[in-house]
């Protein structure tokens, strides 16, 4: 009687440890589906606040922007762009409240303060989109396909 009363009691416990591991997760996924069908191509869970970042080279000056985003309450909101150089497709001016810095040979965009439901990309056909979260690098392109138009949202 006394070792299948330590017994429940001890499961009792591994479910409450299990149960409290699991609802410290959000609950949050970050969703890839295409735009158009509606096809889901990933999904991975966030933390909340969770991030994740989108890197690709950029077609006209041909070197790498990394756009880092923060998720919060379902909605995405960027929290910094990295590139090697200002031109053509690259922010030229900064708005109220947004600071540009140097990190090493790269420079750094911050504090956006815009928030977005989803955002929209055309994966790359010459060059790849990386999609980077949980210390994960997923090729966008292997994933939905060159020239794959995709949804990015918080569900």
């Amino acid at each position: 009687m006394l070792f299948t009363n330590c017994y429940l009691l001890f499961n009792l416990l591994i479910l409450i440890v299990l149960l409290t591991i699991s609802c410290s997760k959000s609950g949050y996924y970050l969703e890839i589906r295409d735009s158009v069908s509606g096809k889901l191509y990933g999904k991975w869970l966030l933390d909340e606040p969770g991030e994740f970042s989108i890197e690709f080279i950029h077609s006209v000056n041909q070197s790498p922007v990394r756009e880092t985003f923060l998720t919060e309450d379902k909605l995405i909101k960027i929290d910094s762009a990295r590139f090697s150089s200002l031109g053509a497709g690259m922010t030229s001016c900064l708005v109220e409240g947004q600071m540009l810095n140097r990190d090493g040979d790269f420079l750094v965009l911050s504090g956006f303060n815009t928030s977005f439901d989803e955002l929209n990309y055309i994966v790359g056909t010459v060059s790849d989109h990386l999609l980077l979260i949980n210390e994960e690098t997923i090729s966008l392109r292997d994933l939905c396909g060159r020239n794959a138009h995709i949804t990015i949202r918080i569900k």
